[in-house]
């Protein structure tokens, strides 16, 4: 089975954005005590240097192409903007955070425009219903915005913002900081992925890092679903709050999602860090799978990529 998999951005810092001060954490190594295949004989994950994007492979990524490595998945990048002859040679391929070109955050126009062209759409729409697998990961804006249109392709409906599980109502600002989805109080639904291949793969709690909020249609399965408090905040720059900043109620909304599409197989989540591990900031703080509040994360990865290759039903 072939696999597409998207990536997005995650800032856990709410002061503002980390691009400067996160850094790939090259000694994080997670056990894989059963890899599903030989060093180098697994699928080949390409992950896409094509659109500007924040994560990759020599840098915010670094863990993430690692871990599969272990797992047995040959990594490499990927130059090509989406096409099917660009994604026929991949039996995965990762788009972490796609970004628009030449500018940052502050600068980008809001609404947010698409990083992605219609024949992009088109191409890895039609590639994942003839049996390719896709895992689209969009952050906060105005990383949600870039990514809106690939994901509208599938009926998911990406919400640009910032998803809090909270708002303090008289400055406008964030409560709350990462969000623990767990199994004990229903936020992380059951599903073959959550369960693994055995009970040593079992995950009963996955981190996440500040990101957005979706909607998906129906056919959709939930996995991380954002309890009644949550918000999300609608600024018209990134990070820039205050008490007049517009707000959404988002509580039963996604942070995370799969689907059945065609002959293929489609993942979504709003928040990328969770599936990394970097370090932020002068006093290397750890972020994402190298937390300690996370360390189910790299196991709930590894089998979200044996449910995208068809090791889990």
């Amino acid at each position: 089975m072939r696999v597409l998999v998207w990536a997005g951005l995650a800032c856990a810092l709410v002061a503002g954005p980390a691009d400067a001060q996160q850094m790939p954490d090259r000694d994080y190594r997670p056990p894989v005590s059963n890899p599903v295949w030989q060093t180098g004989e697994g699928p080949t994950v390409c992950l896409d240097e094509a659109h500007n994007n924040f994560h990759t492979l020599d840098n915010r990524f670094w863990a993430f192409g690692e871990l599969l490595r272990r797992d047995g998945y040959v990594v490499v990048s990927n130059s090509e903007p989406l096409s099917l002859s660009a994604l026929e040679p991949c039996n995965v391929l990762v788009i972490s955070n796609a970004q628009l070109p030449g500018q940052g955050w502050a600068a980008y126009p809001y609404p947010t425009p698409s990083g992605f062209t219609p024949a992009e759409v088109e191409a890895a729409y039609g590639w994942v219903r003839t049996g390719g697998s896709l895992l689209l990961i969009a952050d906060h804006m105005p990383l949600a915005g870039v990514a809106a249109n690939l994901a509208a392709g599938f009926g998911v409906t990406f919400n640009n913002g910032f998803a809090y599980a909270g708002v303090n109502l008289e400055t406008g600002r964030p409560a709350g900081g990462p969000t623990m989805f767990r199994s004990d109080d229903g936020t992380l639904r059951p599903h073959a992925i959550v369960s693994g291949r055995t009970s040593a793969e079992s995950v009963t709690s996955v981190q996440t890092f500040t990101g957005q909020a979706f909607q998906a249609p129906a056919s959709a399965t939930p996995l991380f679903v954002l309890s009644e408090s949550w918000v999300s905040l609608m600024p018209e720059q990134p990070w820039q709050f205050d008490a007049q900043t517009a707000r959404v109620p988002v509580g039963g909304w996604f942070q995370g999602a799969v689907m059945s599409v065609g002959s293929g197989r489609a993942a979504f989540f709003g928040e990328a860090a969770m599936f990394s591990a970097q370090v932020a900031g002068p006093e290397r703080r750890p972020m994402g799978m190298n937390a300690p509040t996370a360390a189910q994360n790299f196991q709930f990865t590894l089998n979200l990529l044996h449910w995208l290759t068809g090791q889990l039903d």
